[in-house]
């Protein structure tokens, strides 16, 4: 008898532990794809959400091209129904890089249709962002010039603001940079 209830008891601990195990991961699906758009930009898979909490700067370090550029801000972005068709590139046998240098906190513009740039000094941050008043990873560069990380993986990067002064005049805000191996 003992045993019977002893097994029942069991039954019942391990089957509320499944169930809540199976809502967190339920309701886990839903936090992360609230935020996250989805798509395909020039044959790359991509997944934008803003990060949550402090990127390691180091993970910006490299050379990154763009592969897309969005007229409009992250906002637009994420209420866009099709966000991959709005992502347009001026380049045609080269591509628009960006290079980090964060050893010596240095970055670089490199246009596909100019010279290169001079070096720009910058500093990263985590913190309220003097632009859009929320807090986030940013990049400060000339003192006031501000550009936000959205987000940043081993493959892709999105970075929001004044990045690149020629594509700026057109309206484009929100930049998705793939690293160059």
């Amino acid at each position: 008898m003992r045993k019977i209830i002893f097994l029942a008891s069991a039954v019942l601990v391990l089957n509320s532990c499944v169930v809540r195990t199976a809502t967190k991961v339920v309701s886990g699906a839903v936090n992360l794809g609230y935020k996250a758009v989805k798509g395909t930009v020039n044959g790359i898979s991509w997944a934008v959400s803003k990060a949550k909490g402090k990127i390691d700067e180091d993970r910006v370090d490299g050379t990154w091209k763009v592969v897309g550029v969005y007229k409009g801000s992250f906002e637009d972005f994420t209420k866009d129904q099709n966000p991959e068709a709005s992502f347009t590139s001026d380049c045609v046998d080269s591509f628009d890089q960006i290079i980090f240098k964060t050893k010596k906190s240095k970055f670089k513009p490199v246009h596909c249709s100019s010279q290169d740039e001079d070096w720009v000094k910058y500093k990263m941050e985590f913190g309220k962002n003097p632009i859009t008043k929320e807090r986030e990873n940013y990049i400060e560069y000339n003192s006031n010039n501000y550009i936000s990380v959205i987000d940043v993986n081993n493959k892709t990067m999105v970075l929001e603001g004044n990045l690149m002064p020629k594509m700026a005049f057109s309206g484009a805000k929100l930049y998705l940079l793939e690293k160059v191996k």
